[in-house]
């Protein structure tokens, strides 16, 4: 059955779907992690060198911030983050890695590569090397 469509050359559409095939082979990958994209996402993000506020956290990865607590508690409850007070403003807390969170990350981040090699290696190396700048453009836009 030929199931080509319009949707076929829908730049949007192809995001999403690869979107979706993305984070499926990611989740099952982090799975063994007791994580899930997005929880790997806040872990990752807890190891900047500027740790993130919870605010910045919902921001950067667009969830509402409701979700981004969810998250949060989660991994405070491993062990893997901790939340402190925020040195420029004691109000606000920011999301840190521990110490036991660092091991975890790297081996999350290890399977999660190799979750996505069968996908990426679909890609020309020309190709692989672009897509982080593309997929850069168009998640991060500059505001005028």
């Amino acid at each position: 059955m030929d199931t080509r469509s319009r949707l076929d050359d829908d730049p949007s559409f192809l995001l999403a779907r690869a979107n979706a095939v993305s984070v499926q082979a990611g989740n099952a990958a982090l799975a063994a992690h007791g994580l899930r994209v997005r929880s790997y996402a806040v872990l990752a993000l807890s190891a900047a060198a500027d740790a993130p506020t919870q605010r910045e956290l919902a921001d950067h990865l667009r969830l509402d911030p409701s979700q981004v607590v969810a998250l949060v508690d989660d991994l405070e409850a491993r062990g893997l983050v901790t939340r402190e007070p925020d040195p420029s403003d004691r109000r606000t807390r920011v999301v840190r890695i521990t110490r036991a969170g660092r091991p975890a990350l790297e081996a999350a981040e290890r399977d999660l590569r190799a979750a996505e090699s069968p996908l990426h290696d679909r890609l020309t190396p020309s190709q692989r090397a672009a897509l982080p700048g593309i997929l850069r453009a168009l998640a991060f836009p500059v505001e005028p």
